[in-house]
């Protein structure tokens, strides 16, 4: 599909949230605390940054959160109508609404603010759940154009969805992450010659072992495609980090959030122990993140 394919869907697929986005994800409504966003303030807190973007902002969700700070607030997203709702939360806080366009993490042009745009590039640069929903093959065009857009010494925060996170989530996550992954049986099945029904009989065997009916597929609201239904990947932190490296920054390190106690699958049994215990676990530099934990951020600094 080609790339323009990918990102109408995408806008049609958060095209009806915008007004509800920020209570599902940050407000009492939310399944899970947003524990990303206190850390993103903290990383950001401490390196005394003057100004941020926001790549990929939604509704003005995460900054929104820093209108008490003395922060100059920037952010563009790809949907107009999360960019309708952020220009307004940003005038009911005093901030202009200039401040927030209409852009694609893809066009370096959408890096740049149509007004009060900082000469030496911003101090900082965050997008939250946007690399889900490009393609593989323009990964590294997304970290470069998150590194361009801040100044020298400048920080990126970059959010993926966790892929090591299926060794533990025994889903059809897992089993998808091992046969094409780490058993590519792809390959396999290419160099099986005379015992090719053998392996499928093996591979058949193999799925049998996960529960392929979870998670349930997340649809649209309305006739629009659902979260599932569109391009959303994971990413391997160790992988990612690499790339980071390899585009210039410096101080690269991984941040995992969203810990789990047990897979998923079992919440429904022990809810409120469930949250609790994962609540506890939250610690973004605790190894065992690589595997229980769903999300995580890759943080550099440009060189």
């Amino acid at each position: 599909m080609a790339i323009t394919e990918i990102e109408a869907l995408v806008k049609q697929c958060y095209s009806t949230w915008s007004e509800n986005y920020y209570d599902d994800y940050y407000g009492q409504r939310a399944s899970y605390p947003p524990v990303h966003r206190e850390l993103i303030k903290r990383v950001l807190l401490e390196n005394r940054i003057g100004n941020v973007l926001d790549a990929g902002c939604g509704p003005a969700s995460f900054l929104r959160e820093l209108a008490r700070e003395k922060i100059e607030l920037f952010g563009f997203d790809l949907t107009p109508e999360m960019v309708e709702e952020g220009q307004r939360i940003f005038q009911r806080l005093g901030i202009t609404k200039d401040h927030i366009w209409e852009g694609s993490v893809l066009n370096p042009d959408s890096f740049r603010s149509p007004v009060d745009q900082p000469t030496e590039g911003f101090d900082s640069a965050i997008c939250v759940g946007v690399l889900p929903h490009v393609p593989a093959s323009v990964d590294v065009q997304v970290i470069e154009n998150l590194r361009n857009s801040v100044k020298d010494g400048g920080i990126v925060m970059l959010e993926a969805r966790n892929q090591l996170f299926a060794l533990f989530s025994s889903n059809r996550y897992s089993h998808d992450f091992i046969r094409d992954e780490l058993v590519r049986a792809g390959q396999l099945r290419h160099a099986a010659n005379g015992e090719a029904d053998a392996l499928d009989r093996s591979l058949t065997e193999f799925q049998e072992r996960f529960r392929m009916d979870l998670p349930p597929i997340r649809r649209g609201k309305k006739d629009e495609p659902g979260y599932d239904e569109v391009l959303s990947r994971t990413h391997n932190p160790l992988l990612l980090k690499d790339q980071f490296a390899a585009a210039g920054f410096r101080d690269v390190q991984v941040l995992f959030y969203h810990f789990h106690c047990l897979p998923p699958m079992f919440e429904q049994a022990m809810p409120e122990s469930f949250r609790r215990l994962s609540l506890a676990m939250e610690n973004p530099h605790d190894w065992r993140g690589h595997f229980m934990a769903s999300a995580f951020f890759v943080i550099g600094r440009r060189a």
